[in-house]
């Protein structure tokens, strides 16, 4: 768009930036790259050249002569942001700070860091994994549910078109402890699969794993099917997993992750071209979800044919032309329905 754009990289030269640039395809003549950590000797790059949009990466890395303390301490970080800000907002151009994460995925540094932005987002991905989540927490000019996917490819980072697709299996075929759900991830309808394994422990002790699922949920779905649907698994290792290395935090995959577990177990398939959602209750019910009708919809378009749903759902979803809609108001149901019993 003809815009000056000024990228400070405090942790590579200049030359390493140019070379991964010019693989990219992202060379320009309006991208300005210098490689500097001492904040005076920015200010002055940024009041010469005043660029449009101005990136620092990464802040950790950068520091103010006269405050004592190494770059990434407490003091640095607060007030090199502290003055990166505030000179952005003088001068009217858009500034983008890439900070660290910590083990557990936050940021480093201090909390200080985070409320002198305008907005906060999270690049994730699993290192096994080719795509890449763009998550908000934080938009002080709007929602924060928005998220992009992207994919990691030769040429940098390609958006994902048909993002459901990194989540299920290729083929469509019905395999035992394997079901596909409709859920939300950000503002987004996605079709997740999940797979369940329950085997015979070899110890003593059992083990209870998951990934991509919320552990305490699964628990909770496994001990009402132990107390109301009669499915025994006290001397089994239970295994559950989100196909693609998702998170799914949301009570709508309960139902999604029962049928799998007692697929599993039971070793028989879910019905072909069918998914399930709904939350489970203690007593064995299956509870209503939010946005019923934009999950109904993304398994339509993606060439699926049933889905069992919640009862109290039913209303706010209607009819769908060409797909089937399988209310159920138990898990006892929600398996004769699915073909499991």
């Amino acid at each position: 768009l003809g815009h000056k754009v000024l990228y400070i990289s405090s942790e590579e030269s200049v030359m390493q930036v140019k070379l991964r640039a010019e693989r990219l395809g992202a060379a320009s003549a309006n991208l300005y790259v210098v490689s500097e950590t001492n904040l005076p000797v920015i200010r002055k790059y940024l009041e010469e050249l005043k660029p449009a949009f101005a990136v620092v990466d990464s802040i950790q890395m950068i520091y103010r002569p006269e405050i004592p303390g190494a770059p990434g301490t407490v003091s640095q970080v607060r007030e090199c942001a502290s003055d990166l800000t505030f000179l952005a907002k003088r001068q009217g151009f858009s500034l983008f700070i890439v900070g660290h994460v910590t083990k557990d995925g936050a940021i480093a540094g201090p909390r200080t860091l985070e409320h002198v932005v305008d907005a906060v987002f999270y690049f994730e991905g699993d290192r096994f994994q080719t795509f890449r989540l763009l998550r908000g927490v934080k938009n002080r000019f709007g929602s924060t549910n928005e998220i992009g996917i992207f994919e990691m490819v030769a040429s940098g980072l390609a958006e994902v078109a048909n993002p459901s697709e990194l989540f299920m299996a290729r083929d469509h075929a019905a395999r035992e402890g394997c079901v596909v759900t409709p859920s939300f991830i950000g503002s987004r309808t996605l079709l997740i699969e999940i797979q369940a394994l329950i085997t015979p422990s070899a110890y003593e002790t059992v083990s209870r794993r998951v990934s991509g699922v919320d552990r305490d949920r699964m628990l909770l779905v496994l001990a009402v099917l132990g107390r109301r649907c009669g499915f025994s698994t006290g001397k089994d290792d239970v295994f559950v997993n989100a196909v693609g290395g998702v998170q799914i935090d949301e009570p709508s995959a309960d139902l999604a992750v029962a049928a799998a577990l007692a697929s599993s177990l039971l070793d028989r398939p879910v019905a072909e071209r069918t998914v399930l959602f709904g939350e489970v209750g203690l007593t064995g019910e299956i509870r209503g979800v939010t946005q019923a009708p934009a999950r109904v919809a993304e398994a339509q378009r993606l060439g699926f044919e049933r889905a069992i749903v919640p009862r109290d759902n039913l209303k706010s979803i209607g009819t769908v032309p060409g797909f089937k809609i399988v209310p159920v108001a138990s898990l006892d149901q929600a398996f004769v329905e699915a073909q499991i019993q």
